[in-house]
């Protein structure tokens, strides 16, 4: 046969003209939310918004996401020597993870906000640390607790005044040097040890005091984050007791503190990040507070980084959420844009519902805090009850929040390019990171025993709406009785969190949210007037004012 006659194919094949497909979801601004923008004015940061909407054009920029998408295909490689032989116990990440960083960083997401003497700085942290979680969430674990180890080391003056100008610092310097010669740190922590988990208590680093006033470390850490950070708080036990520890990776003469990192995790998700064993040999660490008190001074730095799971997990939701709006947006089904689909339009203003509760709450908890720190007690008492339920509650709606949404997507949604998949596999780190759901609503009860400040304050906080929806004043009655009673606690308490969330979000809504939130809100979750999955909202919802919230 002749090669002239052999047959061709057209280079465009009518059969491969691609129709009702979703455009990438790039080119905008993601802090252009109105559910964050009201939450931000209201909780005292109106003079960051426009500072927010740079970063939200950034994180929904294609150069950004395409920088999220890479640090999380290539994943940090840990380098325990170098090619002499020599150890060296670095972690090295793609060039996409230290852009992100240094964005982060810049953007004064890490302790920028302890050194700005601006009333609201908190929440503008908070605020720009749920923008850019949207973008890559990962890479936030580093930023999250050098931003929290601050109030902690503050129980050690002298090297608070030593390091808080660097842990403050706007500046991202990759690499291991002497910390005094940069001009940014970083900080981790190192409580979990294979023995104890949860109970730190358990822990078997032992420390012993040296003649020069500094203490050695010996033991080994289960789960460490950010190996490559500059400096950690460790858990140790001292003659004294368990106590609080600061281990610098870089001694100030310039030599390698010795922290052999054994091995990286091989996590479910949060692939950008570097999570790690360490092991301490004759390590050099300096006491941060009383010897003794290592949970009593650490719990500061815990409380910051709870807050961020909150924060982290309220993003995660709305990030899902923006995905499976502008799905619907763009895809017709039946011939009808799907958005417009009755059963769809249910299952949106649902997950609409649930993504409002959540950033309302985060965004209150993150406005506590601010005032907290500015010595307001009542609010510091309230952050004490209110971050353990918002802990728990937002963090444990984040994977089924999630699963909705990438569902609205269809096959396309199981698809790696998509990026649900990632949001799916992020969805459950932040209700087990600082404190399982067992701990969160064993800590309520703790709080609701020993300071009763901390339940006094929550009560203000819900009774600042009373009388306005008699749902809401039901189910606040009948939370207080359940509370009241102390046999069977610990069996209930997540039956008594879970409620005490509900309501806090409730009130929340009822107070700042349109009506068409606050009552569907009131009639689904603290009436009962739904089923157990998203989408099961009554025939009276307005639909229309749920979906008016939606993310653009």
């Amino acid at each position: 046969m002749s090669t002239n006659a052999a047959p061709r194919s057209r280079p465009t094949a009518l059969t491969h003209e691609v129709t009702n497909q979703a455009p990438p979801l790039t080119g905008h601004d993601v802090a252009d939310d109105a559910v964050l923008l009201e939450g931000v004015d209201r909780e005292g940061a109106s003079w960051h918004i426009g500072d927010l909407h740079g970063l939200g054009r950034f994180a929904g920029s294609e150069e950004a996401q395409e920088w999220a998408d890479q640090a999380n295909r290539h994943e940090p490689v840990l380098r325990t020597h170098d090619r002499y032989g020599h150890r060296v116990d670095e972690v090295e990440f793609h060039p996409a993870y230290h852009h992100l960083m240094e964005n982060s960083v810049r953007a004064g997401l890490a302790g920028a906000a302890w050194a700005d003497g601006r009333p609201g700085a908190h929440v503008a942290r908070a605020a720009g640390f749920m923008v850019t979680s949207t973008l890559e969430p990962g890479h936030l674990c580093p930023v999250s607790m050098t931003y929290a180890v601050v109030p902690a080391l503050r129980h050690a003056p002298d090297l608070a005044k030593a390091y808080e100008p660097l842990l403050t610092s706007r500046v991202y310097e990759a690499g291991l040097r002497t910390p005094a010669e940069k001009s940014g740190l970083l900080a981790g922590m190192g409580m979990t040890e294979k023995q104890g988990g949860s109970d730190v208590r358990a822990n078997t680093t032992s420390a012993t005091e040296a003649a020069d006033g500094t203490w050695r470390l010996r033991g080994h850490k289960w789960f460490t984050s950010a190996p490559m950070n500059d400096l950690f708080l460790v858990l140790a036990q001292a003659p004294g007791g368990l106590s609080c520890f600061l281990v610098p990776r870089v001694l100030p003469d310039g030599s390698r503190n010795t922290f052999r990192i054994q091995r990286l995790k091989d996590k479910l998700g949060n692939r950008a990040n570097a999570s790690s064993e360490p092991e301490f040999d004759d390590t050099v660490a300096w006491l941060v507070g009383a010897e003794g008190s290592g949970v009593r001074t650490i719990i500061d730095m815990v409380t910051m980084t709870r807050l961020d799971c909150v924060l982290g997990s309220a993003s995660g939701t709305r990030a899902a959420l923006a995905q499976a709006a502008h799905h619907a947006r763009h895809r017709s089904v039946f011939g009808a844009k799907l958005i417009d689909q009755p059963l769809m339009r249910n299952v949106l203003g649902d997950l609409s519902l649930e993504s409002e509760a959540a950033t309302t709450l985060a965004l209150r908890l993150a406005g506590a805090a601010d005032r907290a720190q500015r010595g307001d007690a009542r609010e510091r008492a309230f952050l004490r009850l209110a971050t353990a339920v918002g802990k728990y509650w937002v963090c444990k709606r984040q994977p089924a929040a999630v699963a909705e949404a990438l569902e609205c997507l269809g096959g396309n949604g199981y698809d790696e390019a998509s990026g649900m998949p990632r949001l799916y596999r992020e969805a459950p780190l932040n209700g087990i990171w600082e404190g399982s759901g067992n701990v969160n609503a064993l800590d309520l009860l703790r709080a609701l025993a020993r300071e009763p400040e901390s339940f006094d304050s929550f009560r203000e906080e819900i009774e600042a709406a009373s009388g306005v929806d008699r749902r809401l004043d039901a189910a606040w009655r009948e939370l207080c009785g359940e509370l009241a009673l102390t046999e069977d606690a610990p069996l209930r308490a997540r039956r008594l969190i879970e409620r005490a969330a509900l309501v806090l979000q409730g009130s929340l809504l009822v107070r700042h949210a349109p009506a068409a939130v606050a009552d569907a809100f009131c009639a689904s979750r603290l009436a009962g007037d739904r089923g157990l999955a998203f989408g099961t909202l009554s025939p009276g919802t307005d639909f229309a004012g749920l979906l008016e919230r939606l993310p653009a």
